[in-house]
């Protein structure tokens, strides 16, 4: 029998009612929990930048935008917040390409539908699957981030969340082959990094697993995360 999982998107969801209720700083110390514990979403990173943003922090809001944006770079809003806090810099020439990305990533997909129609249809399929995880229904969890992937296939945070559910699942090899191509995409995100070192080792590939770790120390030094994953492989080798 299955446990209940327990995951970040209670945190999320507490985060956007605080968020609501204007207690920025609430949001931001949910938000960055959410963070803390690995789960490095580009929604997340929006509504930091929206928190900050609205507390007056422009550098803070700008730095959480672009990271969205590397998470899924055709995350329209992001753009859209990204030029206006580079206005707010005084950026002008910055601001106006952020815009003019934003009305790219609008234009119509394979599907017939706008872009940003399909960004917010995947992202509902997302916090369906979250849902589902949390009360242990991996297997529904799992069908509704496919779908959300195939409506958004160059989103990489909700590629990496399926993936992770893939290696809590025991689908080990379907988890490294969804990671492998999260970080073809997008060859800094740190964490899907360590997540496939994991779904390496997991394979019986450690010297795959020690390449792919040693890579993200170099991104990354001091990741504790990482860290503990070189310190049982060495225990296991010797």
């Amino acid at each position: 029998m299955r446990h209940m999982r327990v995951s970040g998107h209670h945190l999320i969801d507490r985060a956007r009612e605080r968020f609501a209720l204007q207690d920025y700083y609430g949001a931001i110390h949910l938000l960055e929990e959410v963070l803390q514990d690995g789960r490095p979403f580009a929604d997340v990173h929006h509504l930091l930048g929206l928190s900050h943003a609205l507390l007056g922090r422009s550098e803070e809001a700008l730095g959480h935008f672009e990271k969205a944006l590397e998470l899924n770079p055709r995350y329209i809003e992001a753009h859209i917040h990204r030029g206006l806090m580079l206005t707010d810099l005084g950026r002008g020439e910055e601001a106006a390409a952020a815009f003019h990305q934003a009305s790219v990533c609008n234009a119509p997909s394979a599907s017939g539908l706008p872009a940003h129609v399909n960004a917010q249809l995947a992202n509902r399929h997302a916090d369906l699957a979250e849902a589902y995880a949390e009360v242990g229904r991996l297997d529904e969890a799992l069908a509704q981030y496919r779908r959300a992937t195939e409506l958004a296939p160059a989103f990489a945070d909700l590629r990496y969340r399926m993936a992770r559910l893939l290696l809590e699942d025991g689908q080990t090899l379907a988890a490294r082959e969804e990671l492998e191509q999260v970080v073809r995409d997008r060859p800094n995100f740190v964490d899907a990094l360590a997540a496939l070192g994991l779904a390496r080792y997991l394979a019986g590939d450690a010297a795959g697993a020690y390449s792919v770790w040693r890579e993200c120390l170099a991104e990354r030094p001091s990741n504790a995360r990482v860290e503990a994953y070189l310190g049982m492989l060495e225990r296991a080798e010797s």
